[in-house]
């Protein structure tokens, strides 16, 4: 049965990894030392030396502080764009030790494919690899060493404890703020905000000082260390009177899954209200703006979301690309049709994504591009817009339909329902009662 944590808006953060490394590396200020007396003392008569830094290092030599012998361990965290090629080059291990370990089944894929952030453990001695190790996952570790025989290779389980946690937060600055107070990581308020109510709730116009929200979530612990959310497994959102309620629902053969209300109609609509994670909203829709750039006034057909450049931009909602490259004043632009006489449009960005090709069929959340301030921008922003049958539409307020359970699936969905409720309304203080399982 999972520890059940339930907490209020004062609530501690939650514990904080405190991850020890170390790099060995080797002295080098003596040689540079003597490299710069060397060069502050010429003879003003005698012409400019050619220094042979071979001779100023041996020069040095006697002063440096001896090496430790034995294997160097050195800790690496990936870069964007790194490579292994490069990272081994780096630290000084023979590039021949890494087609050596390419040839080892099934540890290519797992060594080549890198994503920034991942932490990668390397041992040598004069270059020779004895011992490679790097997370595949928050489960799973990579751990190879040099034998008599060539590599070995191990996959080694971190197995995680997860734990169910509710948390309630009172808005009074910004939303991020509330959720940090009570707890909640930033993943998990923004999990809040666009997979569950960013439909029904405009987060960028219609959030106010007074609302609040509450949520049951797992946290995963591995040996006793916090490691990250998890799971959000129902929640609650009061804006301007108005309460919003979501549970999470997935069906045991696995063919439904998401967001639903207790009613058990869907979160989750035909398109997104924002399509990408904004800082604020710069310019809403208006038929009356005067534009910033000409001074005139001029309507404003869409609505402008405020992000760092190259933060990803998603497809609103299922369809076809239908456009893709440069669009007059708006820059690089994506234009998809959904069907139904439904198009959206997505200008300025600074380059598209791999799923922002013409004809391409897209999934919502797909990424198309990536925010930037191409055409007439004065700055970083996505300026989004929707039309039906070539009339604009405000993305804010349009109605949204719903997706419904199957009926197959709604007594298996109550059943799960109820669990989570129950819970939620421990977590915010009401009556209710604590379950064996709600994962």
């Amino acid at each position: 049965m999972p520890a059940i944590d339930f907490r209020g808006a004062s609530a501690a953060a939650p514990r904080r990894v405190a991850a020890s490394r170390w790099m060995l590396t080797a002295s080098t200020l003596p040689v540079l030392a003597g490299a710069a007396l060397f060069l502050s003392s010429p003879s003003a008569q005698d012409p400019p030396a050619v220094l042979d830094l071979t001779e100023i290092a041996a020069r040095s030599a006697p002063t440096a502080p001896e090496m430790p012998e034995g294997p160097a361990n050195v800790e690496v965290r990936v870069q964007r764009n790194d490579t292994l090629d490069r990272i081994f080059r780096s630290v000084g291990i023979d590039n021949a030790t890494l087609a050596e370990l390419r040839t080892v089944p099934d540890v290519r894929k797992a060594l080549d494919i890198l994503r920034p952030g991942d932490i990668i453990t390397l041992t040598h001695a004069d270059g020779v690899l004895q011992t490679l190790n790097r997370s595949i996952s928050d489960t799973l570790t990579l751990s190879i060493s040099r034998g008599g025989d060539g590599f070995a290779v191990n996959y080694i389980e971190n197995p995680l404890e997860v734990e169910v946690t509710g948390a309630r937060a009172r808005i009074e600055t910004s939303l991020f703020e509330a959720g940090r107070d009570a707890g909640m990581s930033a993943q998990t308020v923004m999990v809040l905000a666009n997979e569950i109510f960013g439909w029904d709730i405009d987060f960028a116009n219609d959030i106010r000082a007074g609302d609040e929200f509450s949520a049951l979530y797992q946290r995963k612990f591995q040996d006793g260390q916090y490691v990250s959310d998890g799971r959000v497994l129902a929640a609650e959102f009061t804006n301007r009177g108005k309460t919003h309620r979501a549970v999470w629902f997935e069906s045991a053969d696995g063919s439904v899954r998401g967001y639903y209300t207790p009613e058990g109609k869907g979160m989750r609509k035909a398109f997104l209200r924002a399509p990408l994670d904004f800082t604020r909203v710069s310019s809403g829709f208006n038929p009356n703006r005067r534009h910033p750039i000409s001074g005139k006034v001029r309507a404003h057909r869409g609505i402008d979301f405020a992000a760092p450049t190259g933060t990803p931009i998603y497809a609103a909602g299922d369809g076809r690309i239908e456009f893709a490259g440069r669009k007059g004043g708006y820059g690089n632009a994506v234009v998809i049709n959904h069907g139904k006489g439904i198009t959206t449009l997505y200008g300025h960005m600074s380059r598209f994504g791999k799923a922002g090709r013409n004809g391409r069929q897209v999934r919502q959340g797909e990424v198309i591009g990536y925010v930037g301030s191409t055409g007439a921008s004065t700055g970083p922003h996505l300026h989004y817009e929707y039309r039906v049958r070539g009339v604009h539409k405000n993305p804010a307020s349009i109605p949204l339909p719903n997706t419904e359970i199957p009926s197959r699936y709604v007594a298996e969905f109550r059943s799960q329902a109820e669990v989570a409720l129950a819970q939620l309304r421990v977590a915010n203080g009401g009556p209710g009662q604590q379950l064996a399982d709600n994962r």
